[in-house]
């Protein structure tokens, strides 16, 4: 699809960071992204500016269902209506942010690393299976709020609406366009707000995934062995997969490739991310079903229609799931939809709203998944 807006600045590069050709990362991914739904320009330009409209409207329902402050007059963040190259092409840049600090770890610890013969060629093959990635992920996302990447105007991240991305998926399940696009603004929009009212949890979340980044390339020279042990544990049976996730606090589960690659301390950041992203998820579900008939007509229909879809993928995709954790962070959105219900029911939404105070009121994994722990933690529980 042409004409959907892009924000999406060049992915440069200094020789010190060349283990990963971000550039070929960035350009791979435009050009293998499939194409979107045919469209005239004036339809084009019509959705971009409804899915502007809706996503600015849908902020005052995120501030009435959250009863966060922060949704008041929201405007600390760029929103971006992109097509699913410009997606792209913007995750290499949020990888980028994301990965230089773990990068620039390696270059002071492992200068060799950065002097190899190899060099080269590796960081060409890195960056063009982050592309092929990335073009994978671009028909998928119907949006994404990027807390890691400044906004042109400098106060907060970028709010990315995939507009052939929605408006494929609204074709398919046959559903009100307008209704289903107000559905998918009310989630994402919900994540724009999250950060807003914990200004905290961007460098939180930057700063361990940092941490996780830096262990994991502390361990490159056995990264190879360890993606192809993943790759064939893929085939093994059910009860006995290497991609069951046993570290951590919380039962197992299948966590994709990234399973194999942590010692204990990787094991215990990438639990609390685990935690961290199962609550941000499960509360935009919330939220986004949060809206009755009043807000969504036709939400009852959309629900319905949206979850059965995952049952028609095929196996060529399923394989490509499970490989990169996909459907495990669709467990994410509903284990922790299940622990913000709880807690809401147990302690009223201003008792769930703790959450976002301080870093400490944080729920664990295991308390994702026993929300009676982080209420009696947090010593809160609604009278009656």
């Amino acid at each position: 699809m042409v004409g959907m807006e892009s924000n999406s600045p060049s992915v440069q590069s200094t020789p010190r960071r060349q283990l990963i050709n971000w550039d070929l990362a960035a350009s791979s991914a435009a050009k293998l992204t499939p194409a979107g739904p045919t469209m005239s320009p004036r339809e084009i330009a019509g959705a971009v500016q409804n899915l502007r409209n809706l996503a600015d409207a849908s902020v005052g329902h995120v501030h009435a269902i959250s009863r966060l402050d922060a949704a008041r007059d929201l405007r600390d963040s760029e929103l971006l209506v992109v097509d699913r190259a410009s997606w792209a092409k913007a995750n290499a840049q949020s990888f980028r942010t994301l990965l230089e600090p773990a990068l620039d770890h390696l270059a002071e610890t492992r200068p060799e690393a950065f002097s190899s013969a190899s060099m080269t060629l590796g960081s060409a093959l890195t960056g063009a299976q982050l592309g092929t990635i990335l073009a994978f992920l671009s028909s998928k996302v119907l949006g994404q709020y990027d807390p890691f990447v400044p906004s042109r105007n400098g106060m907060g991240g970028r709010l990315m609406l995939v507009a052939p991305n929605i408006i494929s998926v609204e074709r398919e399940l046959s559903v009100n366009p307008s209704d289903f696009r107000l559905w998918v603004c009310l989630h994402e929009q919900t994540h724009r707000v999250q950060f807003a009212a914990a200004p905290w949890l961007k460098d939180h979340m930057t700063g361990h995934i940092s941490e996780l980044s830096a262990g994991l390339m502390d361990k490159a020279d056995t990264l190879s062995e360890r993606l192809g042990n993943a790759v064939k544990s893929l085939s093994a049976p059910k009860g006995g997969s290497a991609l069951r996730k046993t570290g951590g606090d919380g039962p197992g589960q299948d966590m994709g490739i990234l399973s194999v690659l942590q010692d204990p301390e990787d094991k215990a950041r990438l639990s609390h991310l685990t935690a961290v992203m199962s609550l941000l998820e499960g509360h935009a579900n919330v939220v986004m079903d949060g809206v009755d008939a009043s807000i969504v007509p036709t939400v009852k229909t959309i629900r319905r229609r949206f979850n059965a879809r995952g049952k028609s993928r095929g196996p060529l995709e399923k394989l490509i799931r499970q490989l990169l954790g996909l459907d495990a962070k669709m467990r994410q959105y509903s284990d922790g939809a299940k622990f913000v219900r709880r807690v809401v029911d147990q302690t009223g939404m201003d008792g769930f709203n703790l959450v976002w105070e301080a870093e400490g009121n944080l729920p664990t994994e295991q308390e994702i998944h026993a929300p009676d722990e982080w209420i009696d933690r947090m010593s809160i529980r609604r009278h009656g």
